[in-house]
C-alpha cells in the first residue's frame, strides 16, 4: 500500500553550511526580516473524532499538489468535488503540514482514484483541525463517481516545527519529515560546494538522525541525489565510513525507505520497514546510509575559493528556453535539424524529471503546462509524452506520433532542482522599496576578511542586471541603473569592490562575469553612483515572423526627391548624400511582423518625456534603435548599409481574445502586448535596405531586434532573423528565412553573420 511522507526544505530554517533540497526561489533576499510565523502545535482532538489520514496522489505536477486521498477504516479513498471550496483545501493542506492552500481542482484533474469516496458535500470553514471535523454527508456517504475526485495545490512552505502524529493505533502511516540533508562527513568533502557526498539525515523531533543501510538501495540514492539537484548517484568508499561509524555512535531514524527510483521527491516514496535498533545502538545493517552524487558539469564541486565558470548545456538534443533562472524553461527538442517544443498533454513530473536529469540537473520541482514560460516557435515535435523515468533522454520516451493539433499555447516547461551553490549569499540588494530592487552589494574577500561593497556602474547594463536577478533567484531584470542616489544602501558598503563588470547573460553568478579583479578602476566612485537593478518574475520576448519577410520582399526604384524624410532620418546609404535630386535609389523592401511571445508587455526604455518627435514622419520615436537590417556577402562581409530603424511601437494585431493596448496615434502609450504583434508594412518609409550600389549575386539578409539590449527580454537568442537573398539585377527574393536558435548548430553555421543576438553585446 502507498505510504507517503512529506518533507520541508526551507533555506531560512537550515544552517548555512548545510545544503538544502528545495528553497524558496523568490523568498526575501538577505537583510529582509522573514514574516513572523506560527510554530506548529499538535491538534487536540476529542475522543469521538474519526481518525483519518491524508495524502496527495495522482498525476502530480509538483510534490505539494495532487488528488486528495483519505485513509479511514483500513482503506484509502478519495474526496468528491461537490461543494468543495478553498476553505476545505485549506484544511487539507494544513493537516498535511503546509502553510496554506493555493488552489483546488474538480473533476479528477490528477486522475481518477480508487476505493471508497469517503467525503462528499464538505462544508469546511477553513479553521477545522482535521477534515473529519468538517460538516459533510457523513463519512462514506456519497453519490459521486471517481471522475469527480478533488485535488489541491498547497504552498510549498511548511508549517515551522510540523511533526507528524500517528493518529491511527497499530498502523504505520504517512510519516512527515521536516528536513532532509546530505551531511558531508569526510574532511575532503566538507569544504566543497555543492555537497555531493555524506550521510543522509532526516530531522525528527528536532534531532538529525541517520537512516539504517539494511534496506537501502541505489534507487533510494537516485531519488535523494535528484532532490538535491544531481542527475545521478555513484559508488563511494564504504571502508572509510565504517571507521567513522565506529568512532561516532549513530542515532538512527525509526523507518527505512522504499523508492522505485522514478520519484521526483522523497514524499512520493513508500515508507519501508520499522528499523530494528539493537541494544548496542547499531541497526541490523549496521551502518548509516551514505550517498555520493554525480553533479552536472555546470556544478562540478570546487573548494570555496572559486566556482566553475558559466553554465554550459550538456546535451545537444534538448534545451531549456525562456526561464529566469538556471534549471528552468520551456522544453525544446531538436528533430530533423530544427528545434521545436513539446505539447503539455499528459506532461507530468516523471517526464519533466527525465529532461532535468538529461540536462545535468536533479529531479523536477515542477512540470509546467500551458506555455507558462513563454511560447516557442517552429514545430511541436512531441505530444502525449510518456516516460518510464529511466530514459537517458526525453527523445527516447514514448509519444503519440499521430496526435496533431497542439498549438504553442500548450508548450510544456520544467523547473528543476539545482544544487545549492551558495551564490545567493554573496550578493544582496540594498535600499530598495521592495525585495526586488536596490543597489547591488557584493561580498568579497579583502585582507583575509569578507566585506560588503558596491559595483562600479560604468558600462553597467541589462546583461549584468540579468545575472544579478538570476543569482538572487528573483527572475529577470526589468531595469539596470547606473546611479542609485535614491536608494540609501548600507553606509559601510559604499566602497567599490568590483569594477569593469561585463556579462554575456548566461552566468550563474556576477563573480563569473569578466571584471577587473583586484585592480579596481572606477571614475564615478561607489555610493550614490553604484550599480543597481530592479527584477521582475516575467519578461517580454520579441520574435520576428520569418514567413512574412519571405512573402513580402520586393525591389523598388524610388526617386530621390520622394526620399527627403528618409534622408533626414539616415535611412539611406551614405553615398546618397552625393546623389542628385532627379536620381533614383534602389530599395530592398519587406514587411516585418514582430511578435511578443513572452510573459509581460514590451515597453520602451525611455519614458514619454524623452520621446523624440519626428516632424517629417509626424510621430514620436520611443526607441532610437529598435531593429537593424543588414546584407552580408557569403563570406560574412557587410555589403549594404544596415538601416537602423527607430519606430513608434504599437499593437497592430493580437491573438484571438487579446485586446490591443498600445497605439502610437495622439501621443498614445507605446509598447507590444503579450500575444500581440507590431507590423511594419513594406510600404512604410525606412522599412528597407538601400541596395543602389549592390552587385547581383547571393547574399545573407539579417535583422536584429532590440540590438542594444535596451529592453530586457527572457530570450535574446531569437532576436535575430536570417535569410538567403538572391539579387539578379532585376529582381530580388528571400528564402530559408529563420530565427536565431531555431536550427541545429551545423545548419546555422552555413549562414554567415551573427550566430545569435548575444554575440553583439558591446
Amino acid at each position: 500500500q502507498m505510504l507517503h511522507w512529506y518533507l520541508k526544505y526551507e533555506f531560512s530554517h537550515i544552517f548555512p553550511q548545510l545544503t538544502c533540497g528545495q528553497y524558496e526561489h523568490l523568498g526575501y533576499p538577505p537583510g529582509y526580516p522573514e514574516p513572523e510565523q506560527e510554530q506548529y502545535t499538535p491538534p487536540q482532538l476529542a475522543p469521538d473524532t474519526p481518525r483519518i489520514q491524508l495524502r496527495l496522489a495522482g498525476d502530480k505536477r509538483k510534490h505539494n499538489e495532487g488528488r486528495v486521498e483519505v485513509f479511514y477504516n483500513g482503506e484509502w479513498g478519495t474526496v468528491c468535488d461537490d461543494d468543495f471550496n478553498i476553505h476545505s483545501a485549506q484544511v487539507v493542506c494544513r493537516e498535511l503540514g503546509y502553510l496554506e492552500a493555493v488552489s483546488w481542482s474538480p473533476s479528477s484533474k490528477y486522475g481518477k482514484g480508487e476505493g471508497p469516496i469517503w467525503f462528499d458535500n464538505l462544508h469546511c470553514t477553513g479553521k477545522e483541525k482535521t477534515l473529519a471535523l468538517c460538516p459533510s454527508n457523513g463519512i462514506g456517504v456519497s453519490d459521486c463517481k471517481h471522475s469527480e475526485d478533488v485535488g489541491v495545490v498547497c504552498s510549498d512552505r511548511r508549517i515551522p516545527g510540523f511533526k507528524f502524529v500517528n493518529t491511527l493505533p497499530n498502523h504505520n502511516m504517512d510519516i512527515q519529515v521536516e528536513d532532509v540533508r546530505i551531511r558531508a562527513i569526510l574532511s575532503s568533502y566538507r569544504k566543497r560546494i555543492p555537497v555531493t557526498e555524506g550521510y543522509v539525515e532526516v530531522k525528527d523531533g528536532g534531532k538529525w538522525k541517520q537512516i539504517c543501510s539494511s534496506d537501502w538501495t541505489e534507487l533510494n540514492s537516485r531519488v535523494i541525489c535528484g532532490m538535491f539537484g544531481f542527475p545521478g548517484e555513484r559508488k563511494y568508499n564504504a571502508r572509510v565510513y565504517k571507521m567513522f561509524a565506529r568512532r561516532r555512535k549513530p542515532s538512527y531514524w525509526d523507518f527505512s525507505v522504499n523508492c522505485t527510483g522514478t520519484e521526483a521527491h522523497l514524499s512520493s516514496c513508500k515508507l519501508g520497514q520499522v528499523t530494528s535498533v539493537k541494544s548496542n545502538g547499531t541497526c541490523s545493517g549496521g551502518l548509516p546510509v551514505v550517498v555520493s552524487c554525480v553533479p552536472g558539469r555546470a556544478f562540478a564541486p570546487t573548494p570555496m575559493t572559486g566556482f566553475r565558470k558559466a553554465f554550459r548545456q550538456e546535451q545537444p538534443l534538448v534545451r531549456l528556453r525562456g526561464g529566469a533562472i538556471v534549471g528552468e524553461g520551456r522544453v525544446e527538442v531538436l528533430k530533423n535539424g530544427e528545434w521545436g517544443t513539446i505539447c503539455d498533454d499528459n506532461w507530468n513530473l516523471l517526464s519533466a524529471t527525465v529532461v532535468c536529469r538529461e540536462l545535468g540537473f536533479g529531479t523536477a520541482k515542477e512540470a509546467l503546462s500551458g506555455g507558462r514560460l513563454g511560447q516557442g516557435m517552429g514545430p511541436v515535435h512531441m505530444n502525449e509524452v510518456q516516460c518510464s523515468g529511466f530514459e537517458k533522454s526525453i527523445t527516447e520516451c514514448y509519444f503519440n506520433k499521430e496526435s496533431l493539433g497542439c498549438s504553442h499555447e500548450e508548450d510544456a516547461a520544467v523547473r528543476c532542482n539545482v544544487p545549492a551553490m551558495g551564490f545567493q549569499e554573496r550578493l544582496r540588494l540594498s535600499g530598495g522599496r521592495n525585495p526586488y530592487e536596490g543597489r547591488v552589494e557584493v561580498l568579497v574577500e579583502r585582507n583575509g576578511s569578507l566585506v560588503w561593497g558596491t559595483v562600479c556602474s560604468e558600462g553597467w547594463g541589462t546583461m549584468e542586471a540579468m545575472v544579478v536577478c538570476r543569482q538572487l533567484g528573483l527572475g529577470f531584470a526589468s531595469s539596470a541603473f547606473q546611479e542609485t542616489w535614491y536608494w540609501p544602501g548600507e553606509v559601510s558598503a559604499d566602497g567599490v569592490v568590483m569594477s569593469g563588470v561585463r556579462c554575456s547573460g548566461t552566468e550563474m553568478s556576477l563573480s563569473h562575469c569578466l571584471h577587473h579583479g583586484d585592480h579596481l578602476t572606477c571614475n564615478k566612485g561607489g555610493g550614490r553612483n553604484a550599480a543597481g537593478v530592479s527584477c521582475s518574475e516575467t519578461a517580454p520576448d520579441l520574435v520576428l515572423n520569418p514567413q512574412v519577410v519571405e512573402q513580402t520582399t520586393y525591389m523598388e526604384d524610388r526617386p530621390m526627391f520622394m526620399l527627403q524624410c528618409a534622408y533626414e532620418e539616415n535611412c539611406l546609404s551614405s553615398t546618397s548624400s552625393q546623389a542628385p535630386a532627379n536620381s533614383y535609389r534602389r530599395l530592398l523592401r519587406f514587411s516585418s511582423q514582430i511578435h511578443n511571445n513572452g510573459q509581460s508587455d514590451f515597453r520602451p526604455k525611455a519614458g514619454r518625456h524623452s520621446w523624440v518627435w519626428h516632424d517629417c514622419h509626424r510621430h514620436y520615436h520611443s526607441m532610437e534603435v529598435f531593429t537593424v537590417y543588414d546584407l552580408f556577402s557569403l563570406n560574412g562581409t557587410k555589403v549594404a548599409e544596415g538601416h537602423k530603424a527607430s519606430f513608434c511601437l504599437e499593437d497592430s494585431e493580437c491573438d484571438e481574445g487579446i485586446e490591443k493596448v498600445y497605439e502610437c496615434a495622439n501621443f498614445g502609450e507605446q509598447g507590444i502586448t503579450v500575444g500581440c504583434w507590431d507590423t511594419y508594412r513594406h510600404d512604410i518609409d525606412c522599412q528597407w535596405i538601400d541596395i543602389t550600389e549592390l552587385k547581383p549575386g547571393d547574399y545573407i539578409f539579417q535583422i536584429v531586434i532590440n540590438p542594444n539590449y535596451e529592453v530586457p527580454e527572457s530570450d535574446y537568442t531569437n532576436n535575430i532573423m536570417k535569410c538567403r537573398c538572391r539579387y539578379d539585377g532585376h529582381r530580388v527574393w528571400m528564402y530559408s528565412c529563420h530565427n536565431g536558435g531555431s536550427l541545429s548548430t551545423e545548419t546555422e553555421q552555413t549562414f554567415p553573420g551573427l550566430l545569435n543576438n548575444q554575440v553583439t553585446h558591446r
